[in-house]
């Protein structure tokens, strides 16, 4: 029988197995409240409980394929708005074994969201200010993701990542206002909106909660690239 020609070191050989994970904390906005996509765990320990969505590292992928890998099993989506939080490794974090998490955000579109994988794996959309007690640090995690968000959010327009492709101002105020958790005057948010020239008039309206309807939007990436490479940044406020 052949032997291995590089054998693994023995250091190698005699470390302690632990498990690497990734938790997902997937914010979508369905035009009145930014929200967060959660399920029930099916298995011990806390089965039953309300969870973020993840998966244990397979030895094959990376931690981002790994995050595609549960964003698309779970969503139906590809090619969205991912990125790392932070990493979270206390040693008594999960009873059920030493597990470190990468947690990563992601922003959907809750329109392109496949419906028919909710009742698949019994997951469900809940509003950040109701949300209930996640298991082991989730809760930590989404207060880090929201607070991430907030500062993303302030400099780069990745809330449009949230909004349909064609939306009104009024919700892309009232995006604003969930994530940043204050009200915004509508006048001048209109008026600091619509002087960065990024957002495109559409001739078409929004007529769901009006007979007069609300004219829709879409924003302009190419041109925010461009603008951006000229050290253009991108604010509709001040903190």
């Amino acid at each position: 029988m052949l032997q291995n020609p590089n054998p693994a070191p023995a250091y190698y050989q005699q470390a302690e197995t632990l498990l690497v994970a990734v938790d997902c904390i997937i914010f979508g906005f369905d035009g009145e409240k930014l929200k967060l996509l959660v399920f029930k765990r099916k298995l011990n320990p806390f089965a039953g409980a309300y969870s973020l969505i993840g998966s244990f590292v397979h030895p094959s992928e990376s931690t981002t394929d790994a995050a595609r890998r549960v964003l698309f099993d779970f969503t139906g989506l590809q090619d969205i708005f991912l990125e790392e939080l932070h990493v979270y490794s206390e040693v008594d974090r999960d009873p059920g074994a030493r597990c470190i998490s990468i947690a990563k955000y992601a922003l959907i579109r809750v329109t392109d969201y496949h419906k028919a994988l909710s009742d698949h794996y019994d997951t469900e959309w809940v509003a950040l200010d109701s949300l209930p007690e996640l298991v082991l640090d989730h809760n930590r995690m989404v207060a880090d993701a929201l607070q991430r968000l907030k500062q993303k959010a302030q400099f780069y327009p990745i809330g449009f990542e949230l909004l349909p492709k064609k939306f009104t101002i009024p919700m892309l105020q009232r995006l604003y206002e969930e994530i940043f958790e204050r009200s915004f005057d509508a006048r001048n948010f209109r008026k600091k909106l619509l002087s960065l020239t990024l957002v495109k008039p559409l001739p078409e309206k929004d007529r769901t909660t009006s007979k007069k309807g609300s004219f829709l939007y879409r924003f302009d990436y190419k041109k925010y690239e461009r603008l951006s490479k000229k050290g253009f940044q991108f604010s509709l406020f001040k903190i």
